[in-house]
């Protein structure tokens, strides 16, 4: 078996094969806490050797899938692993999603197992029809319970060669209406991401809080490093702000990974500087928009380096910026990472002159293999420039600065981060026009405190209709799932639009009041 060095040091690794070798070089270092319990990097090990024999057992086999739904834990971690110890693809799905959209990702993934907690299981039980696949408990006792499920100790998975362009997991985006595309991801994107993870500091003395879902990008762009690189994560299955600062404070945490409405809310507290965060050397930022403000309180406030990525699930291009090293770029979201080509193209899919503005596109070692069973849509999320390489479109619009810093503009496709996640007003507004009294809607994201931006709804009734605004809030809501609500709906008497008939989304942002709701 090589060393962990040996195993960095090649073209290709994979993430079981060095939390291995961690184990047989620190058997006895702590790899995951979760709560009161912990697991060492030899019985982490262990444990992942028997779910992968137990998963072969069950017909999973080199090349298939398993899905997880459930709050961040020991089991959920083990399984995501396992599964790629054998050559299957980890396919998290998000418990906030609504339970048809549940038993649509199990099946568009293929899942060979599904392991759920009691309320996702419950979730699926009114589409058991919809859904024929075995389900094994996370945690919880309506289901086979996982301690039973395990093969017995000492019975070792069959080995696999898993090659770099595998699929290592799907992550499924937001949507409302049939099924979320499943975004495929090898092992080779992955494999970029540990690479970079000794210039944030990740190693085997770091210690990493864990807080955001394990069915987030978000969460695996921070998770992989820091136990491949030997350190230990701690799992918070719920995040709260002074919760975190607790167990930072008790575990002396290096680092975290926190979208911006949770920094917000940590921040906000009145006593944060009560609490000993010496220990951090880097907070990293991801998946929304992050004020240049709350940049600044985080580096005025808190110890250690800041750095924001800014990229797609899809992967393609990220940006990085070390907040810490450059304050006087807090508003943009810094320079292409090492071995990314990040550019702009305007509407004629050429590419923009230094300094314009246009769609930003991007490539690297990190981009996903496609949208699994959607060739028209990879299409779509694709640029190829002029030598024919392979770019993924971000539909964000901005443009580089004289330093080559790369400043955000618009969203060209209006999309809604609420509290980290995705959510796409056309989604919505198709679920709204289902109703008998909507003649039309439009909706957008407007600020909140609390979640970065939320949904709000402007809704045109059709003639004679009597249905208030909070009636199709609430309908609505009752549909969707629990990142997609509406916060504020509100009925108009048209919408506004340009001169060729498109509706003026700025404008209904920009004249929001939340007392018309």
């Amino acid at each position: 078996m090589a060393t962990v060095a040996q195993l960095l040091a090649q073209d290709f690794a994979t993430m079981p094969d060095l939390i291995r070798a961690h184990a047989q070089e620190r058997p006895e270092h702590i790899a995951v806490i979760d709560g009161d319990r912990t697991l060492t990097f030899a019985q982490f090990d262990m444990l992942i050797d028997r779910a992968a024999a137990a998963l072969q057992r069950d017909g999973v086999g080199n090349h298939g899938a398993v899905a997880m739904c459930g709050p961040s834990s020991i089991e959920y971690v083990t399984i995501y692993v396992a599964a790629l110890r054998i050559g299957a693809a980890a396919c998290p799905l998000a418990p906030s999603s609504t339970p048809e959209q549940l038993a649509a990702m199990a099946r568009d993934c293929g899942a060979g197992l599904l392991f759920v907690d009691d309320s996702a299981s419950g979730a699926l039980d009114t589409v058991a029809e919809k859904l024929s696949v075995k389900r094994v408990a996370l945690e919880g006792a309506a289901n086979q319970s996982f301690a039973s499920w395990l093969a017995a100790e000492g019975v070792m998975p069959a080995p696999v060669a898993v090659e770099p362009d595998q699929t290592f997991n799907i992550i499924y985006s937001s949507g409302t209406t049939g099924t979320p595309k499943g975004i495929v991801q090898p092992h080779k994107m992955r494999w970029g991401h540990i690479r970079r993870a000794e210039a944030l500091g990740y190693g085997p003395d770091a210690i990493t809080i864990v807080s955001t879902p394990l069915y987030s990008n978000t969460t695996l762009v921070s998770l992989i490093p820091a136990l491949v690189r030997g350190g230990t994560i701690i799992l918070m299955r719920k995040f709260d702000a002074r919760g975190f600062l607790e167990l930072a404070q008790k575990h002396h945490a290096t680092h975290a990974m926190l979208v911006p409405v949770q920094y917000r809310r940590l921040m906000d507290l009145p006593d944060f500087e009560s609490f000993d965060l010496s220990a951090f050397r880097m907070k990293t930022c991801t998946s929304a928009p992050f004020g240049a403000d709350l940049k600044a309180d985080i580096l005025k406030r808190w110890p250690g380096g800041l750095v924001e990525i800014y990229g797609m699930t899809e992967g393609g291009g990220s940006c990085l910026l070390a907040a810490h090293a450059y304050p006087n770029k807090l508003h943009t979201v810094g320079q292409p990472a090492p071995g990314h080509d990040i550019r702009i193209i305007g509407d004629d899919g050429k590419e923009a002159g230094r300094g314009e503005t246009g769609e930003i596109v991007g490539r690297s070692m990190s981009i996903m293999t496609g949208y699994h069973n959607q060739p028209k849509k990879t299409s779509e999320a694709e640029w190829y420039s002029p030598d024919g390489q392979r770019f993924i479109r971000t539909g964000d619009v901005g443009r580089f600065d004289e330093d080559g810093f790369l400043v955000l503009g618009d969203r060209k496709k209006d999309m809604i981060i609420t509290g980290g996640f995705n959510v796409y007003p056309s989604d919505l507004e198709a679920e709204l026009a289902k109703h008998p009294a909507v003649a039309e809607s439009a909706v957008v994201g407007i600020p909140s405190r609390e979640w970065g931006e939320t949904p709000a709804a402007f809704i045109v009734l059709r003639h004679g209709a009597t249905a208030t605004a909070d009636e199709l809030r609430q309908w609505l809501n009752a549909k969707v799932g629990k990142t997609q609500r509406l916060t504020y709906a509100t009925i108009v008497e048209s919408l506004p639009r340009s001169s060729i008939g498109k509706v003026l989304k700025r404008q209904l942002r920009d004249e929001f009041k939340p007392a018309a709701t």
